[in-house]
């Protein structure tokens, strides 16, 4: 018996060292197979298409500078060595523009395919195309050539294609458009505000709509057009908001968002007046969604006399932020109205037929079959209007069309490329007001010492109605004239004070002679930039560079001095918490650092007034239509006003709270209750910001739980956010002199490669993180690559 039992043991423990030995073979073979797509860095490649050979070398980051005889060389280089980085993250974005991504990843993506198959980006990019100029349509072409290059050439595709099992599909030119178009999406697809402010108009009284409504604030820092606003700050409309206040909670969901994400940025440039040696200064940090791989990809172009360096939007040959060595500049969201829902009226005869100036015009009804991987495809029937697609979405129940500048071929254009060209002010500045690219502020600054600020992109000109809320365009008399033309596209060129900032807050005043806009952002960053370029003197990169990490927040001041007047000795007594509460939040410098206490408590505390203060003066929105929230992004002039004034008509639920200081101890209370519990904390001075404040990067594949841990960035305690310089989301950080190079900054918060095998995967995050500066121009080159013409 006993033998037996060391027999059966003895082949266990074959079986289990067998077992092993092929566990490690696949691993130590899935490791070789992976290592094999890695990017080739060193040596010499045989490339179709070039016409003279290219010199790529690159530093110790992956950072390319590719050196080539003729700019359609370098163009194709370019591609080929980002599509060595980055094939997948191309893939991807293109996918996701056409809705194709459901092909790849199954049922997940249904959703996204179908809004994407409705706004139709594949619709038009032939269009977009056929616009452009020759030489700029010859520039995407060699990109797409080099891409497709690198296509042809791999061994072992990126291990994303592996993993998803498909490979990868040759590179368009109409491709590039396509990538330009998710920023497109990113930063002017906006109809919600539309929608919002359609529901409240229908809804609401119009005293209580422009109270809740203003495009300005107590931080507001304005360019050009003079001090006043088209949407001012309001008195309290009581007697209004009295006649619709409502029991609160009658909504099941959060009717006030007070925390959704928004691209934003900052930007700013100094003149020759601020620094000691007479150069102007660019600074720039460009706040989306954070990803691993990163959205940008740095390089430099040596060609034809150019030398141009900065980050480049993968999939596109366009230096995005830069410096060409005579120009540098950022750019910044403008935070402005581009599309209109267009509110269509239905033949009551004929329900395929929607009223037009020229009278009734059936749908045109296309049917997009969107293949699912392990399931069967469906079908996504769009219905087209001569206005645009008509939305999935109605609004108060009535059809609407999407009439937006990025489905009109004639409004997007791949005028950035020229920026290389530009060797004064003034050909930048004619550059960027041509430019068919997403609407953005564009801050730049010259050899010379001077620096501007100017628009880019097509501004739609509206006729008989404002753009705010949605209305009937089928009698002629309301819709689009146009765009704004470059040469009346708001400027401003070396100012007085020596310096020009933006931050996604309103820009111009009533007298500018058109509406950009109606729901900018909080200008508090913009001030707090402001308020310390004002205060400084020769200034360095650097100095511009620890402005981009300023933590100093004056903005939850008042939140702070609110907490503490309901704190009062009466209401800690004998209340061991509040007391704590008490003491942390009088402690609190006004600075957001990752150790800062109090601060958490401060944001939650304006996030559940905020809510708790706005419902019950907006259930009647909520049934108008059931999609309603309000996400006015300048609500803090409302919510100041109420809680300031603190008038007794307007409490906003008298039922339980007899008075604003019962009502707003309260609401510090269910603060801190909520806190303690989500963060498990035993005691408030636990409460720490990076407690609460972590960086989420994460790859697209990083759902998955055992890659996670392995593609997504680990998750670090952060300083900043919330109205702070330093964003949370900086998804690079450039301070860069023109001509001066050699003493930029420049840093992303990932790598350059999307290879999780490859020593760029990750190697610039902890500079990111910790606010350290990385040389803007390529280190000391540790790799050359030779791409010769192919015979």
């Amino acid at each position: 018996m006993a033998r037996k039992r060391k027999r059966i043991l003895k082949a266990a423990l074959y079986l289990l060292l067998t077992l092993l030995l092929v566990l490690a073979g696949v691993v130590i073979f899935s490791i070789i197979k992976l290592r094999a797509s890695l990017p080739i860095r060193d040596g010499e490649l045989q490339i179709k298409g070039l016409d003279l050979p290219v010199t790529v070398t690159t530093d110790r980051f992956g950072i390319p500078t590719i050196t080539a005889s003729t700019r359609r060389d370098a163009a194709l280089a370019l591609g080929y060595v980002t599509a060595q980085d980055r094939l997948f993250q191309m893939d991807l974005l293109r996918r996701r523009a056409t809705g194709r991504l459901s092909e790849i990843v199954g049922d997940i993506a249904i959703g996204t395919d179908k809004r994407q198959r409705v706004i139709g980006f594949h619709r038009v990019t032939q269009a977009i195309v056929a616009n452009l100029s020759n030489e700029q349509r010859e520039i995407l072409a060699a990109y797409a050539d080099g891409v497709n290059a690198y296509i042809r050439q791999m061994d072992t595709a990126p291990f994303e294609f592996l993993l998803l099992g498909y490979q990868p599909e040759p590179w368009t030119a109409e491709d590039s458009i396509l990538v330009v178009m998710n920023i497109f999406q990113v930063l002017s697809l906006k109809e919600s505000d539309e929608r919002m402010m359609t529901i409240m108009k229908k809804s609401l009284p119009p005293e209580v709509v422009a109270f809740l409504t203003p495009d300005t604030d107590r931080y507001t820092q304005v360019l050009l057009g003079g001090p006043d606003a088209h949407r001012p700050i309001q008195p309290i409309p009581v007697e209004a908001l009295t006649s619709i206040r409502r029991a609160p909670k009658q909504t099941g969901g959060r009717l006030v968002r007070t925390t959704s994400h928004v691209a934003g940025s900052n930007g700013w440039a100094v003149d020759q007046s601020k620094t000691a040696d007479g150069r102007a200064i660019v600074a720039n940090d460009m706040h989306l969604r954070l990803s691993i791989p990163n959205t940008w990809y740095r390089a430099s172009l040596r060609y034809e006399g150019v030398e141009i360096s900065g980050v480049i939007l993968p999939g596109t040959p366009a230096m995005v932020v830069g410096s060409n060595g005579h120009v540098a500049w950022g750019f910044t969201y403008i935070a402005g109205d581009f599309l209109d829902l267009v509110q269509l009226e239905i033949n009551p005869e004929n329900p395929d037929e929607y009223k037009t100036p020229d009278g009734w015009k059936r749908f045109e009804v296309l049917n997009e079959r969107i293949e699912i991987r392990g399931g069967e495809h469906i079908v996504q029937p769009v219905k087209l209007t001569i206005w645009g697609p008509v939305s999935p979405n109605p609004l108060m129940g009535q059809p609407v069309a999407l009439h937006w500048t990025a489905l009109q071929p004639e409004a997007v254009g791949m005028e950035l490329l020229d920026m290389d060209q530009a060797t004064t002010l003034d050909d930048a500045l004619d550059v960027m007001n041509r430019f068919g690219g997403p609407p953005l502020n564009v801050t730049m600054a010259d050899d010379a010492g001077q620096i501007a600020w100017t628009y880019c992109g097509k501004i739609p000109i509206r006729k008989g109605f404002d753009g705010s809320s949605t209305k009937s365009w089928a009698d002629g008399d309301i819709g689009w004239e146009g765009y704004i033309p470059p040469s009346e596209l708001p400027r401003v060129i070396s100012p007085p004070e020596g310096f020009i900032a933006t931050a996604n807050n309103r820009t111009l005043g009533k007298d500018y002679p058109y509406i950009i806009g109606y729901n900018f952002a909080n200008s508090h960053r913009a001030y707090r930039i402001n308020k310390r370029l004002r205060e400084m003197d020769k200034v360095t990169e650097q100095d511009m560079f620890q402005l981009q990490l300023d933590t100093t927040n004056h903005f939850f001041e008042f939140y702070q001095q609110l907490a503490l007047a309901v704190l009062t000795e009466d209401a800690i007594a004998n209340e061991p918490l509040l007391l704590e509460a008490r003491k942390q939040i009088a402690a609190w410098d006004g600075r957001v650092e990752v150790d800062s206490v109090a601060f958490g408590l401060l944001v939650r505390f304006r996030e559940i007034l905020a809510e708790d203060v706005f419902e019950p003066f907006l259930v009647l929105c909520y049934k108008t239509d059931r999609r309603f929230s309000y996400s006015w992004r300048n609500m803090e002039a409302p919510l100041r006003a109420l809680l300031k004034e603190r008038i007794a008509a307007t409490l906003p639920d008298p039922t339980n709270y007899p008075d604003w200081e019962t009502f707003l101890l309260a609401k510090l209370e269910q603060s801190i209750e909520q806190l303690i519990r989500k963060y498990d904390l035993k005691s408030l001075d636990q409460l720490t910001w990076g407690t609460i404040h972590r960086t989420h990067i994460s790859h697209p594949l990083g759902f998955i739980p055992i890659l996670g841990k392995i593609l997504n960035m680990p998750q670090k305690p952060l300083p900043g956010g919330y109205h702070c310089v330093r964003a949370t989301s900086a998804s690079e950080r450039m301070v860069i002199s023109p001509g001066r190079e050699a003493d930029g900054i420049l840093h992303i918060p990932s790598g350059q490669s999307g290879h999780p095998l490859s020593e760029n995967y990750k190697d610039q995050f902890n500079y990111w993180l910790k606010g350290e500066p990385l040389p803007f121009l390529q280190g000391p080159t540790t790799h050359t690559l030779t791409l010769n013409p192919s015979p």
